[in-house]
């Protein structure tokens, strides 16, 4: 069953037969055992790539004429798995999504190094750190890396169609970090069956943090519910796979 964050900071202000509140904020120790769920869920969160979490979205325009082949991630972009950009030749031709395939960024520069620079076709592109790339410019994209975790850098963009890579023909689909709302109706966006998980760590964190004390009972059950989750098989797995850019985050 779901909670709210409010019923959740009862629940454990009960167990640590805590004065009772109305609202998190209503007293100090209810204030600070609102921050330990926060940052229990979000440790509980960044563990794993919940399926939940798995959306499509859009890269972001980054409006720089000097750097036509970048696009942006968006801040709360935990990993990309997969890339489409629209590939069409000329503003009137048909337009279709080609797959956008990542280069680790050593793979990506040797690509782009062996273009002939006094080429037509290739624009000198110099990245943020001072680096020049070689890009082709009359082409959609083929290959991506990422030297920053924040740009996406294509080898190629067509000027033909567009000045730069826009953000409206990218098509993305990867895990997305959720919002933490700190309010008393505020719902931790994790399945039901991973609350148990959530409060249980929360209590254990609790005991230590606000009491200065172990509750035994308390820290066992946590570590059964993080045992459980380690092992729980979630049937929406798989789909489309593409290396991620030097994430280690676990699928």
């Amino acid at each position: 069953m779901k909670m709210s964050l409010l019923e959740i900071v009862q629940d454990i202000l009960n167990e640590m037969d805590s004065d009772i509140v109305n609202s998190i904020s209503d007293t100090v120790e209810s204030e600070q055992v609102a921050q330990i769920v926060k940052n229990c869920y979000f440790e509980i969160i960044t563990k794993r790539n919940w399926p939940h979490l798995r959306k499509l979205f859009q890269l972001e325009h980054v409006n720089n004429l000097s750097k036509p082949n970048y696009l942006r991630l968006p801040s709360l972009i935990k990993e990309m798995e997969y890339f489409k950009y629209e590939c069409q030749k000329s503003e009137d031709d048909k337009i279709e999504l080609k797959t956008v395939t990542y280069k680790y960024p050593d793979e990506f520069l040797n690509i782009v190094s062996r273009r002939d620079s006094k080429d037509s076709k290739v624009t000198t592109v110099t990245d943020f750190s001072g680096t020049k790339i070689l890009v082709l410019n009359d082409v959609a994209p083929t290959y991506w890396t990422s030297f920053d975790d924040e740009y996406v850098v294509t080898d190629s963009y067509n000027k033909a169609v567009d000045d730069t890579l826009q953000s409206s023909k990218s098509q993305c689909f990867g895990f997305i970090l959720p919002t933490w709302e700190h309010i008393d109706t505020f719902v931790p966006d994790l399945p039901a069956e991973a609350f148990p998980a959530l409060l249980a760590e929360a209590k254990s964190t609790a005991f230590v943090s606000v009491k200065q004390m172990v509750n035994q009972k308390v820290e066992q059950k946590a570590n059964r519910q993080q045992r459980w989750l380690s092992r729980k098989a979630w049937s929406a797995e798989g789909g489309v796979r593409y290396p991620n850019y030097g994430r280690k985050g676990n699928r």
